[in-house]
């Protein structure tokens, strides 16, 4: 049986407030970082969210 292709990312505000969430994506075919732009609750605000590497 073939192993699964997505690995689980951290996506970290750039607001520096430390909010954070998990998201999915395919390194096959988007080998580069995913950048979001989404509602950061602690600054209340949309902010954009990069992914860092999950510990």
């Amino acid at each position: 049986m073939a192993k699964a292709v997505k690995v689980k990312v951290k996506m970290e505000s750039t607001a520096g407030t430390g909010t954070f969430f998990l998201a999915e994506k395919n390194p096959r075919t988007h080998p580069e970082k995913l950048t979001l732009k989404k509602y950061d609750k602690k600054s209340r605000k949309h902010e954009e969210f990069v992914e860092k590497k999950l510990k």
